[in-house]
């Protein structure tokens, strides 16, 4: 178990960074989405080099499997609810990551797309698929936060307040962010229509609206 703890930790270092240089990427949109994706082009001259790639990709299949696996280890043990908001967001993450990195790696082999901002913004702008990708994303930009909020939780010693203000306040962070990076990609806050190509993955029925 132990062992098991170690390797999460390193994988959840090893994530973070990413995670976190990506949500800064989407925010980059909040200056139109030739800002967003210069941001990108620039960091993929990093994380898309061969070696950093796949240690990203080992990074999250790492975490996520590490991640339920002490979830499901330690269901009958965890009590209180900072031990159960870390394991929910926890799980959330390891889930949505799975199924992120698997429709990214798909779009980019199967269907020859260049999986930038446009590919994830295809799905909040078609209707009725964004009322699966809005919350979809939202949650997941909540859970990253809280569950960084929860390991600081746990270092900020057994008083409530420091322990609740640990996990409020990047929970308001988490919200303010994930409220902003949705609503640029879906077009509410910047002038922004997802390209055709990116619209067809959704089929000539998809209503996208801007």
């Amino acid at each position: 178990m132990k062992t098991e703890r170690r390797l999460h930790r390193f994988g959840a270092v090893l994530v973070s960074i990413f995670v976190l240089a990506h949500l800064a990427n989407h925010l980059a949109a909040l200056g139109g989405i030739a800002a967003h994706l210069r941001f990108m082009e620039t960091a993929r001259l990093v994380y898309r080099q061969p070696v950093v790639e796949s240690l990203l990709l080992s990074g999250v299949v790492l975490q996520a499997s590490s991640g339920l696996r002490l979830l499901v280890s330690g269901w009958k043990r965890r009590q209180g609810w900072l031990a159960w908001l870390q394991a929910g967001s926890g799980a959330y993450l390891a889930l949505f990551l799975l199924i992120h990195v698997s429709a990214v790696l798909a779009g980019r082999t199967l269907l020859g797309l260049d999986t930038n901002v446009h590919f994830a913004a295809a799905g909040l702008q078609a209707w009725p698929y964004s009322l699966f990708f809005v919350p979809y994303y939202v949650l997941a930009v909540l859970a990253v936060f809280v569950h960084l909020g929860c390991a600081l939780a746990r270092r900020a010693g057994p008083a409530p307040r420091k322990r609740a203000a640990a996990v409020g306040v990047p929970l308001c962070v988490g919200a303010v962010v994930s409220v902003l990076v949705v609503a640029a990609l879906m077009g509410r806050l910047i002038p922004y229509a997802v390209p055709q190509e990116y619209r067809n993955t959704f089929g000539a029925q998809a209503d996208l609206r801007p």
